[in-house]
């Protein structure tokens, strides 16, 4: 029996994950969980990271006492486009301001002025949105954040340092940052050149299942474990989940769904084309040298933020039985407005946006939710059709991995709406990619292939078939025009 440890740290949360692998079936246990928050502070968002290792620090010990079988390995993946800056005591140079926060309302387009918008696309592949590393690294360049800076680490990159005593950049964390060139997969010097920062902050991306060092000695001792090796998956949260897809073939096309709706199809090089960035999808960096050609879609933020905003308090299983009870195609929202992005109440947000489309504002709880999830299932049908354009590929049926492959309602709608059959799971998508690569990387996989093939046998797919796709397909066209009002 092989033991492995994976750390996943998402934008609310974070977990310790144990597997277990017979050389068949991988088996998971959580060992310890616990809450990730961005803090208001000095009048921006921003992440306490040191608070996190803290947490992680008192999780493996936490696991160590629980588990009977040494892990053979640990990993972790967090989320993108947020980085540490360290001075030149290896101290945090500047406050961790996280994605959502407001500093770079505005500067993508100023920064366009800098760089022609196709020049950056035609160098990173990687779609335009204004928390992109690159806007808020100009953002710390103008306020004075980049003063002290001596070594530039993604949020994973950190966490690894920390655990290792090892500064490194993992590849498909770096290329969420816009700054990665796909063509040599290195930092692109004329975009660092624009931002006037030294190269010497940067390391050479390494790749997914590179083995960084072992635990240091003081992370052993506060933890009670051995000096195993610390070993990179892709630290990007979705290049790990898209790497569980237990799926066979070239003919899918997959969604990580949780806070982020990440949809795309998988491919062997970047995709760097006048419509692809005319349609905003990105090239991000995966596993075995792989491309996800995907779009962001605003995802299930947006029923977390209904939950907080409703005076009861639902459980996500009552959230999808009110949504159902709910009247059908009664109120439309595209859940990628950038009013949904990060507001103070999430109802007001909506009710706001119904008034500046000349809607009626939802009268329920359900109908709140129900126009969340029909609007995510409309995104996922244009993204279909927009991935079949820009590649010209095949896509017979649709993967649904991470949290959201639990929500029943989600998952049958995006099979109505695309008019495809629905794969959903494993729930702990990120989690089981995190974990098969380190099996591949100590010789216990094979390879890619062999490792979703040991997905699909040790999880529960459920199936969802397509049915009503004409009531979608006529919904579709007065979502069209009610977005384009806005």
């Amino acid at each position: 029996m092989y033991n492995y440890l994976a750390i996943d740290i998402g934008a609310g949360s974070g977990r310790i994950i144990n597997g277990s692998f017979d050389g068949s079936v991988l088996v998971l246990h959580e060992t310890f969980r616990f809450d990730n928050k961005m803090l208001f502070d000095k009048g921006h968002y921003r992440w306490d990271v040191e608070g996190l290792f803290a947490e992680i620090l008192k999780g493996l010990k936490t696991t160590a006492q629980q588990i009977s079988t040494p892990p053979l390995s640990i990993g972790i993946d967090t989320w993108g486009c947020d980085y540490v800056l360290l001075d030149e005591k290896d101290n945090i140079a500047c406050p961790v301001i996280a994605y959502r926060d407001s500093r770079t309302d505005g500067l993508m387009e100023k920064f366009f002025d800098l760089v022609p918008k196709n020049e950056i696309y035609a160098k990173t592949g990687i779609q335009f949105a204004q928390y992109n590393t690159l806007y808020q690294l100009w953002a710390a360049r103008e306020n004075g954040d980049l003063d002290k800076a001596k070594r530039f680490l993604m949020i994973p990159d950190y966490l690894n340092y920390c655990l290792s005593g090892i500064k490194s950049n993992e590849y498909s964390e770096a290329t969420t940052s816009q700054m990665l060139n796909s063509k040599t997969n290195d930092w692109d010097d004329d975009l660092l050149d624009i931002l006037k920062i030294d190269k010497s902050l940067f390391a050479k991306p390494l790749l997914p299942g590179t083995v960084l060092g072992s635990l240091l000695d003081s992370v052993q001792d506060e933890t009670g474990l051995t000096d195993i090796p610390v070993i990179l998956p892709a630290t990007h949260d979705t290049g790990s989940a898209v790497a569980a897809v237990p799926a066979t073939g070239k003919d899918w096309a997959y969604i990580s769904s949780g806070t982020w709706s990440l949809m795309g199809i998988e491919i062997e090089k970047a995709v760097c084309t006048d419509l692809a960035l005319e349609y905003n999808f990105t090239n991000e960096g995966g596993v075995a040298g792989t491309f996800r050609l995907l779009k962001n879609i605003m995802g299930l933020w947006i029923i977390r933020g209904l939950k907080n905003s409703f005076e009861k308090d639902y459980s996500y299983s009552d959230l999808g039985n009110i949504a159902r009870e709910a009247k059908a195609f009664d109120t439309f929202i595209d859940p990628n407005d950038t009013s949904f992005l990060n507001p103070e109440c999430m109802m007001t947000a909506i009710d706001q946006y119904c008034l500046a489309t000349g809607q009626k504002t939802p009268q329920s709880d359900g109908a709140y939710v129900r126009c969340a999830l029909e609007g995510l299932g409309f995104l996922y049908k244009e993204t279909l059709e927009q991935l079949r354009e820009i590649q010209n590929q095949k896509i017979n049926k649709i993967h649904i991995i991470g949290g959201g492959c639990q929500d029943e309602l989600l998952c049958q709608f995006t099979a109505d709406a695309t008019g495809l059959p629905v794969f959903a799971g494993p729930c702990e998508g990120t989690a089981v990619g995190n974990l098969i690569v380190q099996a591949i990387a100590l010789g216990h996989i094979k390879d890619l292939s062999e490792a979703r093939k040991i997905v699909a046998a040790s999880f529960e797919i459920k199936t969802y078939t397509p049915n009503n796709q004409a009531s979608w397909d006529n919904a579709w066209h007065t979502f069209q025009q009610i977005r384009g009002q806005k």
